[in-house]
């Protein structure tokens, strides 16, 4: 771990001299790429250089142990011990800053939400999972644009797309892609029977048009009338936009824009974070040292997470948390929850790294 220290100490000294040269700075595309680098590496360095000064603490008392003054003795032994524990704490941080970071952690985010199993009561709680969500993104002063939904008569969708731009977004909402389940009793169900049913998560990172080659003439573009439940979003012109991707069949559209050009934008974004998604998936499993992190493999076809309404109960079953405040948590409050599966991520990666 420490000649890995090193090496990152080396680097960043490197990279200090390199964004204060005004040659690079000039060179705007590389400057950024290096200060992000840099940006990076500080809080490792920083923490390294305290366990380097804790380090020369620890030594310094321990060879004032030698001396015969039982007062200097008693002291030097109190501030080796202290630092001691110090340097325990700091290896502990050292390891999980040295865990690689996910290179998508600091995107923005496409996520997509569909009704699944339960017909109608599933697109209902398709909506309270956008709801959901929103209320999260305003929270945390993020902002959200919808790029493609398709209502149903009683308020839920079949199916809702939309981009949350801020920081740190991916990092967060990319735990919730997999199966959510919901257990209630529908507002159309007479006998009190409670129900089941599912909705579909998927968060996708959004990507940089230099991250992802996509050939023009793979795309298929079709335009319609964009329309709404009720007659809301209803155009007279085809500003609708729906683009196929001819080599993997991955279909994206867009229509809540009045603009043709506008929802091409926004179809295309979409269009590039699925082909980004696939491409990143295969990457992973090619790693020979892979590990299926306990917080799941973000597959959409598993079963995440229950929200029981008679119990006022929302379990992830990854982790096995149970969070018992369902009106806070579908208000928004998911923090105490996406914490603790982060927290999972990082032991199992850091045991990942260990082996």
């Amino acid at each position: 771990m420490f000649q890995k220290l090193d090496d990152v100490e080396k680097r960043y000294d490197e990279l200090t001299g390199k964004i204060s040269d005004p040659e690079v700075i000039a060179r705007t595309n590389e400057w950024q790429k290096l200060m992000k680098e840099h940006s990076d590496m500080t809080p490792i360095v920083e923490k390294y250089r305290e366990y380097k000064k804790v380090k020369a603490n620890y030594e310094e008392a321990l060879e004032m142990m030698k001396e015969e003054d039982k007062e200097i003795k008693d002291l030097a032994e109190a501030e080796m011990l202290e630092s001691k524990e110090k340097l325990r704490v700091i290896e502990e941080e050292l390891k999980i800053l040295l865990i690689p970071k996910d290179p998508d952690d600091d995107k923005n985010a496409i996520c997509e939400i569909r009704g699944g199993a339960g017909g109608e009561e599933a697109a209902l709680f398709a909506g309270t999972l956008f709801r959901m969500y929103s209320m999260y993104a305003e929270r945390k002063h993020w902002k959200i644009e919808i790029l493609n939904e398709n209502e149903t008569g009683l308020g839920g969708y079949k199916e809702i797309s939309f981009m949350v731009t801020g920081k740190g977004v991916y990092s967060r909402l990319k735990f919730e892609s997999g199966v959510h389940r919901v257990q209630r009793v529908p507002d159309t169900e007479s006998s009190g029977r409670i129900h089941t049913s599912t909705a579909t998560v998927a968060v996708l990172p959004v990507v940089e048009d230099v991250e992802i080659d996509i050939n023009p003439a793979d795309i298929k573009m079709d335009v319609f009338r964009a329309s709404g439940a009720g007659g809301q979003h209803v155009n007279k012109t085809s500003s609708a936009v729906r683009l196929t991707h001819i080599p993997t069949g991955l279909v994206a559209e867009c229509q809540t824009e009045r603009s043709q050009v506008q929802n091409r934008e926004y179809a295309m974004r979409l269009l590039s974070s699925r082909l980004y998604e696939i491409e990143k998936n295969k990457r992973d499993s090619e790693l020979a040292n892979e590990r299926k992190s306990q917080v799941g493999s973000g597959d959409r076809s598993e079963k995440i997470r229950t929200y029981n309404y008679p119990q006022g109960r929302i379990t992830d079953h990854r982790i096995g948390l149970s969070i018992f405040q369902m009106e806070d948590f579908l208000n928004g409050n998911l923090d105490e929850m996406l914490d603790s599966l982060i927290a999972a991520d990082r032991a199992e990666r850091l045991k990942g790294e260990e082996e």
